[in-house]
């Protein structure tokens, strides 16, 4: 019987180098998001400010108008 030699290519490599990226990517993000979740969890709704318009958000509005 003949042994079969994996082959390896650069396209292979870089696919490889690329998943392992993505993957390390995905487990430091998990990590990080119950930490984030516990902030937006404590701050209360009614402590924020809301929605407020600015002469920014005026000049946008009139700016707008057909």
């Amino acid at each position: 019987m003949s042994q079969k030699k994996p082959i390896l290519s650069r396209r292979n490599f870089l696919l490889s180098v690329g998943a392992g990226s993505a993957a390390t990517a995905a487990a430091v993000i998990s990590k990080q998001a119950p930490e984030a979740a516990k902030e937006v969890a404590s701050n209360d709704k009614r402590s924020t400010r809301g929605y407020q318009e600015t002469a920014h958000v005026t000049n946008y509005y009139r700016t707008t108008k057909v």
